[in-house]
């Protein structure tokens, strides 16, 4: 007995095309086929569900009720098995190829920026990168490593710790009324909170010996780069990855208000599968990015940053 109810995918292709141009003849140019055809593999469509998807009324088709809803839905699941089929067909086209998640932030402003290195040292290797955020399942992905942040407790991988990261307040310097002396007259100010790391501001100020309810207030975004656009905008003080904005400042046109850093609970890491331990495009990157870590850290100067 058959698991699964689904009509061919010739039947579905037609359906789909007829529902959305509402037009056998339109549907029929699409696909390179006949009118009759489309016609035929719509009817059979409708006896297997046992239900109308079109009314015909002389030389035009409307959708049913049920018509439009199927007609969503076919389009929503062929969709979906394009996006899939496409990424298998890029996963698999070549052995020097990689799929990475990775966090937007880090991404954008440290690891991309190095990545000539990379090609530098090994040429074919490909390394494609979609940004996640949180963790995911490998088994019900294609992506064959991740950037986490956090600890590592990622179920069923390995991971490679890189560094641990430092975080500093920055703003506006139009949003300043007076220069900052110590670091509780933040508080006179919005704090720009992370919707992810919810209570980074309370650890900071901890850090400093001020403790105050105010540092759990204000607003919160869920990523770095919005908070940096909100620090520039003037609309508060966010804290940000010292990676972020270190060199930059003045550029950037933002300040640090007070110079106190405090090194985040997270680190980041490499994380895999564990029976991709020994693959050879990802052991080369492996090896590059722990290099690259290990230098970044030495010319910071901060050991903190490895715990």
């Amino acid at each position: 007995m058959r698991k699964y109810k689904i009509p061919s995918i010739t039947s579905l292709l037609a359906f789909e095309a007829a529902a959305r141009h509402q037009s056998f003849t339109q549907a029929a140019k699409e696909l390179f086929l006949t009118e009759s055809a489309i016609s035929r593999q719509i009817n059979t469509l409708e006896t297997q569900l046992g239900v109308h998807l079109f009314v015909r009324s002389k030389q035009r088709v409307m959708l049913t009720r049920t018509g439009k809803l199927y007609g969503l839905q076919v389009r929503r699941m062929l969709e979906t098995l394009d996006r899939d089929t496409t990424s298998i067909i890029m996963h698999g086209a070549g052995a020097g190829n990689l799929e990475l998640a990775v966090l937007p932030t880090f991404a954008s402003h440290w690891l991309v920026p190095r990545m000539g290195s990379l090609k530098a040292q090994h040429p074919d290797l490909q390394v494609n990168m979609l940004a996640r955020t949180e963790t995911f399942s490998f088994e019900e992905s294609h992506f064959d490593a991740a950037i986490h942040y956090g600890k590592p407790d990622w179920s069923g991988t390995a991971s490679q710790l890189l560094f641990g990261e430092e975080v500093i307040p920055i703003c506006s310097p139009t949003l300043l009324k007076r220069p900052i002396s110590h670091p509780v007259e933040l508080l006179d100010y919005p704090l720009l909170h992370s919707s992810t790391r919810t209570d980074e501001w309370t650890r900071w100020f901890d850090g400093q010996g001020v403790v105050d309810p105010r540092s759990m207030q204000g607003v919160r975004y869920e990523l770095h780069t919005m908070l940096f656009a909100g620090a520039a905008a003037g609309l508060g003080v966010a804290l940000v990855p010292r990676f972020f904005v270190q060199d930059n400042l003045s550029h950037l046109g933002i300040i640090t208000p007070v110079e106190k850093a405090t090194v985040a609970e997270g680190s980041y890491y490499l994380v895999y599968p564990t029976e991709l331990t020994h693959n050879a495009a990802l052991t080369a990157f492996r090896e590059w990015l722990v290099a690259e870590a290990g230098s970044y850290v030495q010319a910071a100067g901060r050991a903190s940053m490895l715990s």
